[in-house]
Parts: C-alpha cells; sequence; structure tokens
C-alpha cells in the first residue's frame, strides 16, 4: 500500500534543501561551478555525517546566486511535494543565502520567491507559506539580521521566524533578542531542538524561546517530565522520521519516538526536512510510519488536522486546506 495520493500538510522543509540534486548541477553547469564531489556516481547528494552535511548543503546553496534562481528553485520544490500529494508546505528561508541578510536585497528574493508560490498554487493546487530562519552557527548578532529581514517583510507569505543550523552551538537564550524582536512583529514563532541537543535542550528552548512549535523534538523523549509538559502547553513537534533515522539522530523506524510522544498527548506531524539530501518524500514517509507502526488513514488525517491547525498561516487559508483534506 502506499500513500502517495493522500493529501498531506506539511510543516517542516527547508527550501535550499529541498533542491532536487539534478537542479542543483544543473545550475552549477549554467554557472561554471565545480561542485562535482557533493554528487555520488548517482547524481545524489553525498556526504559523511551532519557537520559535513551543513558544509554539502552550503555548497550547493553556492548555485542559487539570484533571484531567478531562487524562483526556479521553489517551482522545482513544489513540483516533488506535490506529486507526492503534499496540498499546503510551509519552508524555511534564509535571507543569508538570498541578498546576505540585507532587507532590500532580500525583498526582491522574496518577490521571485512568492511569484513562484503562486504560480505553483495556480498550476498544481499546492499552497506555500515561509518561514524565516536564522542559522544557529552564524551567531546571534547574524541572527538579529535575519529577524530584522523577517519583521520588515512580515506578510501573507511570510508568517514565522525560526532558527535551523548546528543545535549544539551556543544556548537557545543567546538568540533570544531576535525571537523578541520577530513576535513584536507579529510572527509566530518555531525553533530546532531535541534532534542532537538532549532533552535540556528542548527544555532551555521552551524557557527562552517560547516558541509554539519545535523542530524535531524528539530528545524530549528522554525526559518524560518534560513531554508531559510539552503535551501540557500545547507545543507542537515537526517531527521528520526519515531525516532522523537517515543521520541516525535514532538507531531505526522502529525506535523513533513518534508513535511514543503521540501516545503521551504530544501534538506530532511529519515532514521531509532536507528530503533529496536524506533520500525521502513525503510519502515515504507516510508508507514507513504505516509499515512500521501500523498507522492507517485515521491516524494520518488526525495528523493532517494538528498540522493544518499549527499551520503559520491565515484562517480563510485554513479554510481552503481544510476542504481539500475533507474531499479526498
Amino acid at each position: 500500500m502506499s500513500y502517495k495520493s493522500f493529501p498531506k500538510v506539511e510543516l517542516h522543509l527547508h527550501l535550499e534543501g529541498g533542491a532536487p540534486p539534478a537542479f542543483i548541477a544543473g545550475l552549477a553547469r549554467e554557472k561554471h561551478i565545480d561542485i562535482a564531489k557533493i554528487f555520488d556516481e548517482r547524481g545524489n547528494y553525498i556526504y559523511r555525517d551532519f557537520d559535513h552535511f551543513l558544509k554539502v548543503y552550503e555548497a550547493a546553496c553556492t548555485t542559487l546566486q539570484g533571484p531567478e534562481d531562487f524562483r526556479r528553485l521553489v517551482l522545482a520544490v513544489l513540483e516533488e511535494s506535490a506529486e507526492n500529494g503534499v496540498v499546503y508546505s510551509e519552508t524555511f528561508l534564509s535571507p543569508e543565502f538570498c541578498g546576505g541578510g540585507d532587507v532590500a536585497a532580500w525583498s526582491d528574493y522574496l518577490a521571485a520567491i512568492t511569484d513562484a508560490a503562486d504560480e505553483a498554487q495556480r498550476k498544481m493546487d499546492i499552497t506555500l507559506k515561509g518561514i524565516i530562519t536564522c542559522i544557529r552557527h552564524f551567531g546571534p548578532e547574524q541572527a538579529k539580521t535575519a529577524a530584522r529581514c523577517a519583521a520588515e517583510t512580515k506578510g501573507d507569505f511570510i508568517t514565522g521566524f525560526g532558527m535551523a543550523g548546528a543545535e549544539l552551538v551556543g544556548r537557545p537564550g543567546d538568540y533570544a533578542y531576535s525571537f523578541d524582536m520577530a513576535r513584536e512583529a507579529g510572527l509566530r514563532i518555531t525553533c530546532h531542538a531535541g534532534e542532537w541537543g538532549g532533552p535540556e535542550m528542548v527544555a532551555d528552548t521552551i524557557r527562552d524561546i517560547r516558541p509554539e512549535r519545535i523542530g524535531h523534538g524528539i530528545n524530549a523523549y528522554k525526559d518524560l517530565a518534560l513531554v508531559d509538559r510539552i503535551a501540557e502547553q500545547g507545543i507542537v513537534l515537526e517531527v521528520c522520521p526519515g531525516s532522523n533515522v537517515f543521520l541516525n539522530a535514532v538507531k531505526s523506524w522502529k525506535d523513533h519516538p513518534i508513535s511514543p510522544l503521540m501516545e503521551r498527548g504530544v501534538k506530532v506531524t511529519v515532514s521531509t526536512d532536507d528530503p533529496p539530501f536524506f533520500r525521502t518524500t513525503m510519502t515515504k514517509e507516510f508508507d514507513m510510519l504505516h509499515r512500521t507502526f501500523d498507522w492507517d488513514d485515521g491516524v494520518f488525517r488526525t495528523l493532517n488536522k494538528t498540522a493544518l491547525d499549527a499551520a503559520f498561516c491565515d484562517a480563510a487559508t485554513k479554510k481552503r486546506i481544510a476542504e481539500l483534506l475533507e474531499a479526498a
């Protein structure tokens, strides 16, 4: 059984991380950039571990040099998502990769990105919203630049602010100023935590950042009192099982805590993170959850409802997506 045609809501997708390797290789040829070492003989991305993954990711991003490249990127990523049943997606965007953090330059990139999102909605019936993320290993000062870009361009498309990158660099409180800036501008808040850091990193993130969603969050399960707090506070986890297994953040699908977290009352959602880097799709995520935990249509409908309820979009968009989900 395959869940390819089952409609899906995805909340945790890095735009550059969703770039098909063939798309990046094509841009590299066009621009005469030699990044052949980031691909294997079959044309897939290749890297040794998480730290090397970050370097390969940044190398791939060197081919994305202007707004038109990002317009094409959005269409390529959303085509892959739509083929796997995604009807609503939220993507992480980093102004550092789009104009170096300059607000005026970022606005040009944003115009191209939103133009592509509008085109994809017309042609593929998939809706995209953007969450600006600071990059943790770039440091707290650079995070303020990303937050400024987010605050200045908040609107129908840019609806949230978060943080990605190397989780073990610094402490959540180091970045609190940037999150406060984004929150004051009216942006919704999410933050990566608990993928590599332990439950204390999740607890510190909740205390210092005050997110309504947490990216990954899986290591919270090592502290059941913390899990119960997360459930009680209604914090939503953007769980990416295929990513966690591929990177060995967990040993295997059967060892993944997503099912125990849900059983303990935590609101969980399912996403792909950086799908071509981790050899996954939303179809594969659903199929593997079905095979591993015997989840059925009812569980997946619950996942979709949880994700849509937690989505950083307006009520009219939620109503339209809900109608698509109910019609399937």
